[in-house]
Order: structure tokens, then C-alpha cells, then sequence
């Protein structure tokens, strides 16, 4: 099977596309002159995926982030083209057959070979456009405002293969180019679900990965904070502030600093009840085990200020008193504890409020 051929031709008229939106056409956003020339991406059409068992659903807005992935799949050492084309019918048919989505889940698949491939349906032809995105199905409430790209292989220790970097850098900065999206808006799954995904080694290069994609298309990088990945048997202080959090909403755990026996329990079904407990991205079925992150965070942290009292209270001082700023122990939000939130916002840049929101949980946190 020859592919790239194809591609090539494709790349070239896209090319030319791109020098026609320098001289001004109507429509074409603001950053199209530094758009880059696409790279080389096989189409569902190219590489033989089925149908989409219902339509795919074309939205009428650009995302605004980049998921990261792993298929946590073997780590082939066939790094040619029909190995590439194997693995993505075989991610198309887990999608599908075992999963019950219309169609692949991510929108692109990128080979340990550093073969690029469409993965949903539409995807490819709809970067190209820069104006709409193809709603996939990888990474939750993400979906709407997110493009995701499944990286073959599972980088739990496993270093990343120079090839499927190069091309993980080359798609994103395309991706970043076509909809004017900020390079620290790339982010790996585990940011929003409790997942390993896309395994410790490459979420480690997420940082890189912005650095050389901001270089790329000549922007400034800003590192995004994140919420953290709680495994089975972690300890310290982000665990007690979940153990209280937790309490905070009326559950018997523990406030011991552990993450294991009933606050995995318990965490695990709050995750479950808010929706943050993300699939395995394998084409092969891989269990996980429980775990607690990304969008569960959003769920128990609640906005608190001067006044407020209770075990979210006593969470926030735990990480206030982590981060090395002095509060006295207790359940209230008093004088203070209001000082001290206002030093920790002013030192890592927030805006200087003395109230414990979503940012500030996410820095105190992170």
C-alpha cells in the first residue's frame, strides 16, 4: 500500500491554497499568514476505514486545545506504513464494536513510525478548512472544544520514539497554525480524566512538546496549570485536601493522607458520578485502576472566601500550609487565612482577590 504519494499531492495544493490567503481572501482568519504547509495525513478514505455507523457531527466553531493520547498498545517495533494502516482499522473497530461510537474516537492517529492518519471521519478535510471541527469522542466534555490524537504505543516507562515525536510536533503545530490555537493549550488526557493516559513519560514531554510547537509557528508559550493524578498509594497533602473535600460533600473517609482502601473507593465513584472516569484509549481492552483526577477536581472544589467554614476550608489550609504560607488550624476562613490566600495568588501570578476559586485550587494543587 503507497500512500504518501498522495499525501504529497495534497500537501502541495494546500500549499498554494495557503499563499492565496496572504494576499488578503475574505473569510480567512487572521493568523492564515502564518499558516504552515499540512503535513502528510492519510485519510479515512486512503487507509480503508469503514463508514461512520450515524453521521459524524461537524461544528460550526474552531477548538480552542489539543488532546495528547496513547493507544496503550504494544510498542511495535514495525515502524512501516501497513503497520500504521493495521493499528488504525484496529482502533476503528475497537471505537466501534466494543466502545458503541459511530466511529473512531480521536481525530487523528499518529505510528510509533511517525505515520499520520485520519481518524475520524471528516477530520482531515476539515483542519484543512480551519474553520470548523469534527466533534470526536476522546476525552469527555473536552470533545466540543478539543482535537485529540491518539500516539501509538504505551509510555508508561517506554521512551518516545524520535519519529513519532517529530510527527506529533509537526500535526500540532498544523493544528496550532489552521485555528490559531495557543501552544500551551495542548494538553495530555489525564488533564481532564482519571486516566494514565497518555502514560508518565510522554505526559513528562508535554511541557517540550509546547516549546517546540511555540517555536514553530513564532508564539510565546504559557505552561498551563493542571490538575493533579491521584494513584493508589500516593501520599501528602494534595490526598488529605481530597479526603476533606470529600468529607466536605458528606462522605466517610478517612483523613490520613493515603490515597487507598476507602477514599480510592469513594473517590472512584465520585469521579463516576461526575463523569471523570476516562476510558482506556487501547484498541485492545487494558483495565485502569482507580484513580482520581482531572474534572473530578472541578467537581469537589468549591469557591470559598472570607466566612466560609467547614472541611473544604480545612482543605484549602492544608495546601496553603504545604505551600509554605502560615495559617492557624481550624474549619474557618477567618483575617488570616484571607492574608495568606492573597500573599499565594500574588506569588504565582493570579489575581490578588483573597477567595479560593477554581484557579487558585488548581495552583495550590498543581
Amino acid at each position: 500500500m503507497v500512500l504518501r504519494g498522495v499525501q504529497v499531492a495534497r500537501r502541495v495544493l494546500l500549499a498554494g491554497g495557503l499563499a492565496a490567503t496572504a494576499v488578503g481572501v475574505t473569510g480567512v482568519p487572521v493568523w492564515a499568514s502564518s499558516r504552515r504547509a499540512a503535513p502528510e495525513i492519510a485519510s479515512t478514505s486512503e487507509w480503508g476505514a469503514r463508514e461512520p455507523s450515524s453521521p459524524v457531527q461537524v461544528l460550526d466553531q474552531r477548538p480552542v486545545k489539543i488532546v495528547v493520547h496513547h493507544t496503550a498498545t504494544p510498542n511495535s517495533e514495525d515502524t512501516s506504513q501497513e503497520h500504521a494502516v493495521s493499528l488504525a482499522r484496529q482502533i476503528q473497530d475497537y471505537h466501534m464494536d466494543s466502545n458503541g461510537w459511530i466511529d473512531t474516537g480521536q481525530n487523528f492517529t499518529n505510528s510509533r513510525g511517525g505515520w499520520l492518519l485520519e481518524g475520524r471521519h471528516k477530520s482531515l478535510s476539515v483542519l484543512e478548512s480551519g474553520d470548523q471541527h469534527v466533534l470526536g469522542a476522546h476525552a469527555g466534555e473536552q470533545n466540543s472544544v478539543s482535537l485529540g490524537i491518539e500516539n501509538e504505543g504505551t509510555y508508561t516507562e517506554a521512551s518516545v520514539p524520535g519519529a513519532l515525536w517529530d510527527s506529533l510536533v509537526e500535526l500540532c503545530s498544523y493544528m496550532v497554525s489552521q485555528y490559531g490555537i495557543e501552544p500551551g493549550e495542548i494538553y495530555g488526557h489525564r488533564d481532564f480524566m482519571a486516566t494514565e493516559c497518555p502514560g508518565d513519560v510522554l505526559y513528562a514531554r508535554l511541557p517540550e512538546l509546547r516549546e517546540e510547537v511555540g517555536a514553530a509557528v513564532g508564539r510565546a508559550v504559557v505552561q498551563p496549570a493542571v490538575w493533579p493524578l491521584l494513584r493508589p498509594g500516593v501520599a501528602g497533602p494534595r490526598v488529605t485536601a481530597l479526603q476533606l473535600l470529600l468529607r466536605a460533600r458528606g462522605e466517610s473517609v478517612p483523613v490520613d493522607g493515603v490515597f487507598a482502601g476507602a477514599t480510592q473507593q469513594v473517590a472512584g465513584r465520585v469521579a463516576g458520578e461526575l463523569g471523570a472516569v476516562g476510558r482506556s484509549c487501547s484498541a485492545t481492552r487494558v483495565p485502569e485502576p482507580g484513580l482520581f483526577g482531572g474534572r473530578g477536581w472541578d467537581g469537589v472544589v468549591p469557591v470559598l472566601g472570607a466566612g466560609s467554614s467547614g472541611d473544604a476550608v480545612r482543605a484549602a489550609q492544608a495546601l496553603l500550609v504545604s505551600a509554605g504560607r502560615y495559617v492557624p488550624s481550624g474549619a474557618r476562613f477567618a483575617d488570616r487565612m484571607v492574608v495568606a490566600v492573597r500573599e499565594f495568588q500574588a506569588s504565582v501570578g493570579l489575581p490578588v482577590s483573597g477567595v479560593v476559586d477554581r484557579a487558585t485550587w488548581l495552583r495550590l494543587l498543581a
